[in-house]
């Protein structure tokens, strides 16, 4: 009775989300740019739609707190790199935001961004680059993050992609297409058309590739997309029932699980192709396989010991070794970009919640609060994770901050399912 009072404590302890870190409030004047005349005024306007992107893009963080900028307040082209830094102090900034952008002859746009502490006045980063003139929110993007990573450590997530399964209709006319778009939900579109059923788009780490699992031919087999050419190719020679596919942190390889007959076992192939190479052998069920961060590990879930539990094995497969003890079944792992945690899903009778634990089985503890919670797919910062809630049949997209106790949900055009959330893009 005493050994199960101290697990009921336990499992609140585990329960309690992380205390919340420390708001940075970040200043983010109206980018300025070095061009003359008709020019200048043409290109501030370019100039404030980024910084107002900017803006949005850190406030939708839990990190950073930007004060919010007015376009009268013209930010002349030396300050960028020669900023007033009392004025800032003053306004109760703890760091600041500046840059340029400039319209190049080809019609191209010329971006220059800098980051400053601004008690020190030292600069904590820069980045300068060139993109198209209908690539602004992208450029946005990459400065965000720039700022993002300068000021907390760790890579923003602005710059890139996220695939799920969008779901439309019900019953027999359900239909499941795997969707992409940016990170805040723009540019949004479907990788496939909806002519068969998909699940598990896991895309590469520079997103320019999505693996899928597709059920044209009426069985399950993983499917690569590339997004450039929009050419479609299957994993393996045959279609052999295969699924839950993970690229490497390189993108050069693909986990996964494949069916022999009455066993399935985790494979690795090469992601452009080629024959897979078997990793585990126990009985039972082997499957959702995910690298660690260095490509030298992977995590996955078997039902060898009777129920669902977490194993981590060296990449080739050697010294497979079971993390998870809980009363819960674990499923659907992922380890975090910075390689601390590993995300999964706890599932017990009447209940699905997100977790993480270390990859030595330390640490475990729940961090969402609803009991249809599923598929966590971690941000590149590791401070937030994407999941699966299902609220009346209907799945929507969530992300939480380990530091907070509510999710917040995502805008999708349609139910959505199965997310996965890329690396930074560049």
């Amino acid at each position: 009775m005493i050994r199960a009072a101290i697990l009921f404590l336990l499992s609140l302890l585990a329960a309690v989300p992380a205390a919340a870190q420390p708001v940075t409030v970040i200043a983010v004047p109206p980018l300025a740019t070095p061009s003359k005349g008709d020019k200048a005024n043409e290109d501030l306007a370019i100039a404030w739609q980024a910084t107002q992107q900017i803006v949005t893009d850190l406030r939708g963080t839990s990190e950073l707190m930007p004060l919010t900028p007015k376009q009268k307040d013209v930010y002349s082209y030396p300050e960028v790199t020669a900023p007033s830094f009392p004025k800032w102090k003053a306004a109760g900034a703890k760091a600041l935001v500046t840059g340029f952008v400039q319209t190049r002859d080809d019609g191209r746009l010329t971006f220059g961004c800098y980051v400053y502490d601004v008690a020190s006045g030292r600069e904590l980063g820069r980045k300068g680059f060139v993109v198209a003139a209908d690539d602004l929110r992208r450029a946005a993007h990459r400065c965000s993050g720039l700022a993002y990573e300068s000021i907390t450590g760790s890579p923003g997530m602005f710059d890139t992609r996220i695939a799920y399964v969008a779901e439309t209709g019900s019953g027999a006319s359900l239909v499941r297409r795997v969707a992409i778009m940016d990170s805040d939900g723009f540019n949004h579109d479907y990788a496939t058309m909806g002519e068969t059923m998909v699940l598990s788009p896991r895309l590469s780490p520079r997103a320019r590739s999505v693996a899928f699992v597709s059920f044209s031919g009426g069985s399950p087999h993983i499917r690569i997309l590339d997004l450039e050419t929009q050419r479609t190719n299957s994993l393996i020679t045959g279609d052999p029932i295969s699924f839950s596919p993970r690229f490497s942190p390189d993108g050069q390889k693909i986990a996964f699980t494949m069916v022999q007959g009455s066993n399935a076992d985790i494979y690795v192939a090469d992601a452009a192709g080629g024959p897979p190479v078997r990793l585990t052998t126990a009985p039972g069920i082997d499957t959702a396989p995910a690298f660690s961060p260095d490509g030298k590990r992977i995590v996955f879930e078997s039902d060898r010991s009777g129920s669902q539990q977490l194993y981590v094995m060296d990449a080739e497969g050697s010294d497979q070794r079971r993390i998870s003890f809980g009363t819960s079944a674990y499923a659907a792992p992922a380890w975090s970009p910075d390689g601390e945690y590993i995300a999964f899903v706890a599932r017990q009778t009447g209940s699905r919640r997100i977790g993480i634990v270390r990859a030595d089985g330390r640490d475990e503890r729940i961090v969402t609060g609803g009991v249809t919670d599923d598929s966590p797919s971690w941000a590149p910062s590791s401070r937030e994770i994407l999941f699966e809630r299902t609220d009346g049949g209907r799945p929507s997209l969530l992300r939480i901050a380990l530091d907070e106790s509510q999710p917040r949900t995502m805008t999708i055009p349609q139910p959505g399912s199965d997310p996965d959330w890329s690396g930074v893009i560049e």
